[in-house]
């Protein structure tokens, strides 16, 4: 993506983001200023009709200036950058950036700032790569026949399966992928991906991505292992269940899945904020900020419960409290599933472990482990790490150990061998 587009366009997403902030505060103010003035009665309507014609009018004159200056800094931002200039996403930091913003805002930005939207893609040195033979070829000169796909989580990015890398594991900065290609000839492979998306999206996305992966890699793939943190887990399992419905050659090849703190059954925070923006619709004082929160992006959305399928999300009501209305998938047959999830607290049942978890999802959760769903994990495929919080597991030593235990046993499951 070139430089200049995106400069402008976060130059109109700020534009966007700001005018739309002044338009909470103008309906925030209109419904207190109704409540006011209905309760006082006719004997207000004089004062009434100044009020709205004066307030109407700076609102307008504030909110236009908040969304024509920021385009207008990223309008002639753009024309300023030099070709030879890294785009944002060419940066760690504009790349971070981004995927926050994708994260919260993911489905709006696809429809009203392509330019921002960031694109599902394999990615080597901060750059995507086509999945074309010779482009994979070019980033991938050591290819070897095992392939390991990282899948990142919510408003995450590629970088992060490097995050606290020095911290935890010195100088070397060794990460879960280096770590898999030393002991287990894995070459590591990192994904991309735009998470405001519903998660069946980015699912049947990976599916095709990977079809053609396997087609233009270097040397024949004999195995793949599938690694996902948090919702990237979730993406995991709606590519899995589309890949096997629609015959790719792909799924065969999968012999390990690996989900770090995944909210199979969803995020309480996820339920929080559906909750929150349902109570505040209820009053007119606050309906203008449960309507910005309601804007949230669909993927968000679909990590209330954990939707993986369009059969998940399409019938449900945003507007609605939250319910449960998803439904499991199988696990790819010829692949051995695991699963970590953390506590924050030492202990897993902990009353409060079951609520904050690791920060972010609970350990129940985690381990697929619910009242009315459970995930069949195999008995010695699941960990709880205690003392750790959700991104702890991206690259902590005990996660690494883990799963390099876990993929050195023989394969238990049906027609691996």
């Amino acid at each position: 993506m070139d430089g200049d587009g995106e400069i402008g366009a976060a130059g109109r997403l700020v534009g966007d983001a700001l005018a739309g902030a002044v338009r909470v505060v103008r309906d925030t103010h209109r419904a207190i200023a109704d409540r006011a003035f209905t309760a006082a009665g006719p004997v207000s309507r004089p004062v009434r009709v100044v009020h709205d014609t004066i307030a109407n009018g700076v609102y307008a004159i504030v909110g236009a200036a908040h969304a024509a200056v920021p385009r207008l800094i990223g309008t002639t931002a753009g024309y300023g950058w030099r070709p030879d200039q890294a785009p944002l996403s060419g940066r760690r930091a504009g790349r971070v950036t981004l995927a926050v913003v994708n994260g919260i805002w993911g489905d709006t930005l696809s429809e009203r700032n392509p330019e921002l939207a960031t694109p599902m893609a394999v990615v080597s040195g901060g750059s995507d790569v086509a999945p074309t033979a010779a482009a994979l070829r070019a980033a991938f000169p050591a290819a070897t026949p095992r392939i390991a796909l990282f899948v990142h989580g919510l408003c995450e990015t590629e970088d992060y399966w490097s995050m606290a890398a020095r911290r935890h594991h010195g100088v070397d900065g060794t990460t879960l992928g280096s770590r898999l290609g030393r002991e287990f000839g894995y070459t590591p492979v990192y994904l991309r991906y735009n998470t405001g998306l519903h998660v069946s999206d980015n699912g049947q996305r990976l599916a095709g991505l990977l079809e053609d992966l396997i087609a233009g890699w270097p040397v024949a793939v004999e195995e793949i292992a599938l690694i996902g943190h948090s919702m990237g887990g979730l993406v995991i399992r709606s590519a899995g269940q589309q890949a096997a419905a629609a015959g790719c050659r792909w799924a065969p090849a999968v012999r390990h899945v690996v989900f770090l703190g995944t909210p199979h059954l969803g995020a309480p925070l996820a339920r929080g904020v559906h909750t929150a923006a349902w109570l505040l619709a209820r009053f007119p004082e606050s309906r203008p900020v449960g309507e910005l929160l309601s804007r949230r992006s669909v993927g968000v959305q679909d990590l209330a419960y954990g939707a993986l399928l369009e059969d998940d999300w399409r019938a449900a009501d945003v507007a609605a409290l939250p319910r449960d209305s998803c439904t499991d998938v199988p696990f790819l047959p010829r692949a051995d599933h695991y699963f970590i999830g953390a506590t924050v607290g030492g202990r897993r049942d902990d009353p409060l472990a079951a609520v904050i978890g690791d920060l972010f999802v609970p350990f129940g959760s985690a381990a697929g482990q619910g009242d009315r769903r459970r995930l069949p994990f195999p008995s010695g495929n699941g960990r709880h790490l205690g003392g750790l919080h959700h991104f702890d597991l991206l690259n902590h030593p005990a996660v690494h150990d883990q799963v390099c235990a876990w993929l050195a046993r023989p394969s238990t499951a049906p027609g691996s061998s």
